[in-house]
């Protein structure tokens, strides 16, 4: 389906010479700040960020709250209690000014930001009062401005309009209940990011704009289509999501019990080590897919959450060691083609996966690679 209103890439891309290593901090740099929960000292967390080699982090600035009032108290609703992203109960926050705190301190260190937004739900469901286009671009021109009064836009890598646009989890003013996931190549759902990239454009200068994305991005759905209006792919790929994988381990998403870790532990890595070979084969066609969807468009692309299992953490029975030995080989096969112009080394690299981040060298090693890979 062929759109209009063509935009350029996006500077911040199209002068990359390499590669940069990025990773997802979405909501947790905020609400996980209690002791032990990772992000209670930013110096701390984010001096360790810069130790294991990483140039970027993407987190969610809370667009909707900050527009309605930055400095307000939100007491944020848990969208789980079985992840470790976020805040497993309810948590209260003020976006401002620790966002431009945060911000600032990743300047100090060299790192750059990129701008989310998860949509996590309050007690007031704010969320839902983005009601089309033009509302969502205005709360993301709100939040820049804030930005832009702290001097700090030069530290912005991108904004993604969107967390996986179109999952029903995240979108809740574009998917309801009844519809559940809503496909993002339908013509409406290009119209919502073709208009909201459009209005915010006129006043956010030339920082890349985009929305993540999630699901079908297969060759069979991905064939044919054009998004001229995105200066960017961001796109999220995880091998237990996008085959049988899960399915077979009797994985179902359970955000409220831990019927599904349950399963993780009894079969994951047992599955995955039962024939490595199968299930790395079984990924790769998704990646070569989003190649050539980033060519057909012309866009670069950029994935900050990938690359083996969708949902893990410390937990009793697991182990990391699978999952990094998967996603190294991941990280290897996307730097091949030239296409990516941020790359993560998991979707798990934040301070809060104890038996992920204490691996320093694995990071040094893969960040390493990152930063040294020419773009094509």
């Amino acid at each position: 389906m062929k759109q209009t209103s063509p935009a350029p890439s996006g500077p911040a891309f199209s002068q990359l010479e390499h590669a940069i290593a990025i990773t997802m901090w979405d909501f947790s740099w905020l609400e996980r700040r209690w002791p032990g929960a990772g992000y209670e000292d930013w110096d701390l967390a984010l001096d360790e960020l810069a130790e294991r080699g990483y140039e970027a982090v993407r987190i969610d600035c809370y667009p909707h709250l900050v527009a309605e009032n930055p400095t307000a108290e939100w007491q944020i609703l848990p969208p789980w209690n079985q992840q470790d992203w976020g805040s497993p109960a309810p948590v209260k926050v003020r976006v401002m000014p620790a966002l431009i705190e945060f911000i600032q301190k990743c300047k100090e260190r060299g790192l750059r930001v990129g701008l989310s937004s998860w949509y996590q739900d309050d007690s007031t469901s704010q969320r839902l009062s983005i009601a089309s286009p033009s509302a969502l671009s205005d709360c993301w021109s709100a939040t820049l401005e804030h930005i832009k009064e702290a001097g700090l836009m030069d530290t912005i890598l991108f904004a993604d309009l969107c967390n996986e646009w179109g999952l029903s989890i995240w979108t809740p003013f574009f998917c309801t209940a009844k519809t559940g996931t809503r496909d993002w190549r339908s013509e409406e759902s290009l119209w919502w990011m073709e208009s909201s990239i459009r209005q915010l454009r006129a006043t956010s200068g030339e920082l890349p704009l985009t929305f993540s994305l999630a699901h079908n991005l297969d060759k069979e759905h991905l064939e044919g289509m054009e998004v001229p209006f995105m200066d960017f792919l961001e796109l999220h790929r995880c091998m237990a999501g996008c085959t049988e994988f899960y399915e077979r381990v009797g994985y179902n998403f359970e955000r409220y019990d831990s019927s599904g870790y349950d399963n993780v532990v009894k079969y994951a890595e047992k599955l995955y080590r039962s024939d490595p070979e199968y299930w790395w084969n079984r990924f790769t066609p998704h990646l070569d897919a989003m190649v050539e969807f980033s060519r057909q468009n012309d866009r670069l692309l950029g994935t900050s959450e990938g690359w083996s299992i969708v949902d893990y953490k410390d937990w009793p029975g697991l182990d990391w060691g699978w999952v990094k030995e998967f996603n190294e080989r991941a990280v290897d096969y996307v730097l091949e083609s030239g296409r990516w112009a941020m790359v993560c080394t998991s979707n798990f690299c934040g301070p809060q996966f104890h038996g992920m981040w204490r691996d320093i060298a694995w990071h040094q090693r893969l960040t390493d690679k990152i930063r040294r890979a020419r773009l094509a």
